[in-house]
């Protein structure tokens, strides 16, 4: 059971009757609003979150296996530990947000502003993350493998301990404007921050 439904009432009743009737089935959470909701460890698996409104929220250890985020608002919600695997945040918010130890293996982030959020020690392996904003981003420890990464980062951006490959380049935003950096380059400046990561100059075609 949540330990606090959202305050919203429609969100409320819907997650009500979902708990009572779900029979395993994914919650439709269409346009709702789950801000502030209590929800650690919920199964959300397959659900629908489209357009949903979820600020704040402690989603700590919930499992969005397969979830539909698209156009979300998870901005200064708690995803730590959360297994977004395979989940589809395209067009999502999530300014602010903890994703610490999250698993986002194979996740789909398109045009996502994550500015200021947490990854510490996510596993981002395989998840696309294309035109992300990672402006002032905690990457410590996170880990890459042959990630779609067109983002845009900055001096902010903390990249300690971060590892893996990605598929290169990025945006680097700068006090004198915006840097395309990518191979070799790319591969220094993270160095020059702490972090190991390979850089691939192009997706091979399939």
């Amino acid at each position: 059971m949540p330990r606090a439904f959202p305050a919203d009432r429609a969100a409320a009743e819907r997650l009500r009757e979902w708990l009572q009737e779900s029979g395993g089935k994914g919650l439709d959470a269409v346009g709702l609003d789950f801000s502030g909701a209590d929800l650690p460890g919920g199964d959300f698996s397959e659900s629908w979150f489209t357009e949903a409104t979820l600020v704040g929220a402690n989603l700590a250890e919930a499992d969005f296996y397969r979830a539909d985020l698209q156009g979300a608002d998870l901005s200064g919600a708690d995803l730590t530990s959360a297994s977004l695997v395979r989940a589809n945040f395209d067009d999502a918010t999530l300014r602010g947000a903890t994703l610490d130890g999250a698993d986002l293996v194979k996740a789909s982030l398109c045009d996502v502003d994550a500015s200021g959020a947490s990854f510490r020690g996510t596993r981002l392996m395989g998840a696309s993350l294309l035109d992300v904003n990672l402006c002032g981003a905690d990457l410590t420890n996170a880990v890459a493998d042959e990630n779609s990464f067109k983002v845009k980062i900055d001096e902010n951006t903390i990249l300690d301990g971060f590892s893996g490959t990605v598929f290169g380049p990025v945006d680097v935003l700068t006090e004198g404007g915006t840097e395309e950096l990518g191979g070799a380059d790319l591969e220094q400046w993270i160095r020059e921050r702490n972090g190991s990561v390979k850089v691939i100059p192009s997706r091979p075609a399939r």
